[in-house]
């Protein structure tokens, strides 16, 4: 028996026929300072991890980041899992996280993210899972013009639950509370979305970030060099881009660990380039430039007047995000 046939005869039979597409763009979130409880809404707890699109083709599953790099070398575990308990035709949507405690750790994720030996992967301590929570396209039927309620309703019905493929539950009408209680646990917040919407390929406003904390993804532009016993490097210059501009946000000097400057520094020291890549000036002499394709994730406390970042510090690296995209998130 098919999830679809959950359907009504006439839902189902509305759906488009088509084979899956080797690829889809992911829909986006849109973050917004207001936290809200709404009826029409469904409200998920929002996972500090790495995107991931799941593309199923005769029982053979890719996972891939929003910016189409493979990742079932890194995760060769979930990949193992997807292609025992997912359909064989699908397009699923979801977050691979890592977890220090009860709170999904993107720190603790880096140490996943690095290995691309699928043999190594798997000897890695650091465990992670698959929490999906979307599904765009099954058995050779497109879903994503579907309500969301439906959609959920049919991931729920094709996927045979298992650690480590988890199912992403969400919370009806109580967005306020749901955020509210997110903050107090120390989760990264919630993702507001409209129950009745469609999947959007793109940013959208039917699904919202309600943020317990501030941060984001910023593109590095140059580093320092260290100080005292330090190595590697003593701050990354990062920033943002606006009408096609990089715009400086100011220099982040904390949260690294002696692997991450010595690992990051020869990875930067492999694109370094003569001048500045800011469209600001930047007032620091001692600054090796290097070409703005690193994105990182960076928390801070808040952006000041003169916008830059106030007491920032690393998260990591993400590779899910092409730098081009990367932009100052200011709420809806």
């Amino acid at each position: 028996m098919s999830a679809l046939d959950r359907l009504s005869p006439a839902v189902r039979a509305a759906l488009p026929e088509a084979a899956a597409p080797g690829w889809t763009a992911p829909m986006l979130a849109v973050l917004t300072d207001s936290p809200f409880s709404d009826a029409g809404w469904v409200y998920e707890r929002k996972l500090d991890g790495e995107r991931a699109l799941v593309f199923i083709a005769d029982g053979r599953a890719r996972l891939m980041t929003r910016n189409r790099k493979c990742l079932n070398d890194t995760y060769p575990e979930l990949v193992d899992a997807l292609e025992a308990a997912a359909p064989r035709d699908a397009i699923l949507d979801g977050e691979i996280v890592a977890f220090d405690g009860r709170v999904s750790s993107f720190a603790r994720l880096q140490k996943r993210m690095q290995i691309k030996d699928p043999a190594a992967a798997r000897r890695s301590p650091v465990r992670v899972w698959l929490y999906l929570f979307d599904i765009l396209h099954l058995d050779r039927r497109k879903l994503d013009g579907l309500p969301l309620r439906d959609r959920k309703k049919l991931l729920r019905a094709a996927v045979d639950w298992d650690d480590p493929l988890r199912f992403t539950p969400h919370r009806n009408e109580t967005g306020l509370d749901y955020y509210r209680e997110a903050c107090a646990r120390g989760w990264e917040g919630v993702i507001a979305k409209r129950a009745d919407a469609p999947y959007a390929h793109r940013r959208s406003r039917d699904w919202l970030k309600f943020k317990c904390s501030q941060g984001q993804e910023l593109v590095i532009g140059g580093f320092t060099a260290p100080q005292g016993a330090r190595t590697g490097f003593g701050a990354l210059l990062v920033g943002y881009y606006e009408d096609g501009d990089l715009r400086y946000a100011g220099k982040v000097g904390t949260g690294y660990d002696d692997e991450t400057l010595e690992r990051l520094h020869d990875r930067m020291c492999e694109i370094t380039r003569a001048d500045s890549p800011f469209a600001d000036p930047v007032d620091d002499g001692d600054v090796t430039w290097i070409d703005p394709e690193l994105v990182g994730a960076f928390g801070f406390t808040e952006w000041t007047e003169a916008g830059k970042l106030r007491h920032p510090r690393f998260l990591g690296l993400r590779r899910d995000k092409p730098a081009g995209e990367v932009v100052r998130e200011r709420p809806a």
